[in-house]
C-alpha cells in the first residue's frame, strides 16, 4: 500500500487470497481508517469523550499517510462519531453521543470472522514454533531489546504507541531465532492480521504485555516450552478478546 495516496484501495499491489480479505482490501485506504475507528467507537473500545492520538501516531499504528488519517478524522466528524478541537491544546475526540453504524464500511470488517480465524490459527502455530526457537537462540543483546520493548510498551501514552511496539516485540522474537526462513513465513501472516486491529483500551493492552514479560523471562531462562506455552497463551487470549466484533464466539 502506498502511503502517498490515501485513496488507493488496501494492499491493491497484492494477489487476493481470499473472499473476506478482498473485501477490505477493495476500501480506500481512507475507509479502512473510518471504519476502524467507528468500530472501535461501536464496540465501545473507544468511549465517548476519549481524545485520539495525533494524527502521525495514528497513521504509523494503522499503516497508513497521515494526509489518509486526516481526511479519515475529518469524515468522521461529518459521521458523527468525533469531533475536532482546532488550535492550540485540541485534537480529535470521540463525541459525547456517538452515531452507532454510522460507517457502512465496518461492514468489511465484520463480515471478516473466517478470515480472521485462518489468521489467528497460523499465528498461534508459527508464534509457538518462534517462542520455542527463541528460547535456544536468542542472545543477551536480542534478549535485552525485548525487555526494553516491554518497558516502553508499559509506558506507552495510547493505543497507537502501543501497536507500533507491540508489533516491532514480535517482529523481535521471530529475529530471535535465527532461522530466517521462518521469520519471513510469520512475517505476511502478522501483517494481514494487523489489517484488522482496533484500537484496544491501555488496561487491556497494559495486560496483554504482562505475556510479552513472562515471554522475556523464558527466553532469558533458556525455558523453550515455557516460552512456547506463553506464547499459546498469548495468542489464545487475542483469539478471545483482541478481535472482539470480528471473531465469532
Amino acid at each position: 500500500m502506498s502511503r502517498s495516496d490515501p485513496d488507493e484501495p488496501v494492499g491493491a499491489d497484492s494477489a487476493l487470497s481470499s473472499a473476506a480479505l478482498s473485501g477490505i482490501r477493495r476500501l480506500s485506504a481512507v475507509d479502512t481508517v473510518r471504519a476502524r475507528i467507528s468500530l472501535a467507537v461501536d464496540l465501545g473500545l473507544l468511549a465517548p469523550g476519549e481524545w485520539l492520538p495525533g494524527n502521525a501516531a495514528i497513521a504509523t499504528a494503522l499503516d497508513v499517510s497521515q494526509i489518509t488519517v486526516r481526511r479519515a478524522l475529518v469524515a468522521l466528524g461529518r459521521d458523527g462519531v468525533l469531533e475536532r478541537r482546532p488550535g492550540r491544546g485540541g485534537g480529535t475526540r470521540v463525541v459525547a453521543e456517538p452515531a452507532r453504524s454510522a460507517v457502512r464500511e465496518t461492514d468489511a470488517y465484520r463480515a471478516a470472522a473466517d478470515e480472521v480465524h485462518r489468521l489467528v490459527d497460523q499465528r498461534l502455530v508459527l508464534e509457538c514454533g518462534l517462542a520455542h526457537l527463541a528460547a535456544r537462540a536468542a542472545d543477551a543483546d536480542r534478549i535485552a531489546e525485548l525487555h526494553e520493548l516491554t518497558e516502553r510498551m508499559e509506558r506507552a501514552a495510547d493505543w497507537a504507541e502501543f501497536h507500533r511496539l507491540d508489533e516491532v516485540f514480535h517482529r523481535t522474537v521471530a529475529a530471535a531465532t535465527g532461522v530466517p526462513s521462518a521469520a519471513a513465513d510469520y512475517e505476511p501472516v502478522l501483517r494481514d492480521l494487523y489489517r484488522y486491529y482496533l484500537p484496544y483500551p491501555m488496561e487491556q493492552l497494559r495486560e496483554s504485555n504482562r505475556d510479552h514479560r513472562e515471554l522475556v523471562a523464558a527466553l532469558c531462562a533458556r525455558d523453550p516450552a515455557a516460552a512456547a506455552d506463553i506464547a499459546h497463551r498469548h495468542v489464545t487470549d487475542l483469539h478471545q478478546a483482541m478481535f472482539v466484533g470480528l471473531d465469532a464466539p
